[in-house]
């Protein structure tokens, strides 16, 4: 693989995507507004708006494949989330359509069904059911890039993102942890796995509670090894930090939240 454009780079999947590829494709191409520090061997670096489609357009310029990380990632106002989340995504894969860059694969969220019930096992297939602005902003994402793919013959991998951290840290995330290496293996399969068409994944790890249907993602050459039960002794029952007051829904706070209330 020559190149692989990252935006979102200075954010924490976006350092962690890039020390984990890191050699293992033959350029990353790092985009953000923040400073991404010094430039390592094997590294471009660009200081660039995702809202600017011009400045996208030329990212993307002899690119392989484009990794979308940035936006807001949590929930916000309306008009923020249309403008950074739902525009910048567009212009990710308006800009990987006009360089004829083959694929992009999109940071979605499982915010997205984020409303279906603690415990209900779930795939991609289900129908959506977004818990904040932050889940719609996705699932537009995801369907935005339906259209690409049947459209213009852009490859699509949208990755439905749990709980990425170092480790749970809440009852919650035993169910939807996404450990850093998982997610650098995840990632890279989306990278190189052949003829993906158009696909939704969930990002998760080898959890042995676990509500969502991850043969998608087996189905790329993802095979999960970390588990988060080796954390449950050391998670906190009483953990709220991302749980809802009744603890109905998969999407935790989000769910529990008004719409757009960041509080």
């Amino acid at each position: 693989m020559h190149r692989v454009l990252i935006t979102g780079a200075a954010g924490r999947l976006g350092t962690t995507l890039r020390k984990g590829l890191r050699g293992r494709v033959g350029a990353l191409r790092l985009l953000d507004l923040a400073p991404l520090g010094t430039e390592e061997a094997g590294e471009e670096l660009i200081t660039a708006d995702i809202r600017d489609l011009a400045a996208m357009t030329e990212a993307a310029a002899d690119v392989d494949v484009v990794i979308h990380l940035a936006g807001i990632a949590d929930e916000a106002a309306f008009d923020r989330i249309l403008a950074t989340n739902v525009v910048g995504t567009y212009n990710a894969l308006e800009a990987a359509r006009r360089q004829r860059c083959p694929r992009l694969v999109f940071a979605s969220s499982s915010h997205v069904s984020g409303f279906y019930p603690i415990g209900q096992h779930i795939g991609p297939d289900a129908p959506v059911r977004p818990d904040s602005y932050y889940g719609v902003g996705k699932a537009f994402g995801e369907n935005l890039g339906r259209l690409y793919t049947d459209k213009h013959g852009l490859e699509v991998v949208c990755v439905r993102i749990g709980t990425f951290a170092e480790r749970p840290t809440s009852p919650r995330h035993l169910c939807t942890w996404l450990s850093p290496r998982d997610a650098v293996e995840l990632f890279y399969r989306c990278l190189v796995a052949p003829k993906v068409g158009f696909a939704v994944v969930y990002g998760v790890s080898a959890n042995s509670c676990g509500w969502w249907d991850t043969t998608s993602a087996e189905r790329l050459g993802y095979r999960p090894i970390d588990d988060a039960k080796r954390w449950a002794s050391e998670v906190d029952p009483s953990a709220d930090d991302t749980a809802d007051p009744t603890g109905s829904f998969q999407g935790g706070r989000y769910a529990s939240q008004e719409a757009g209330d960041t509080s």
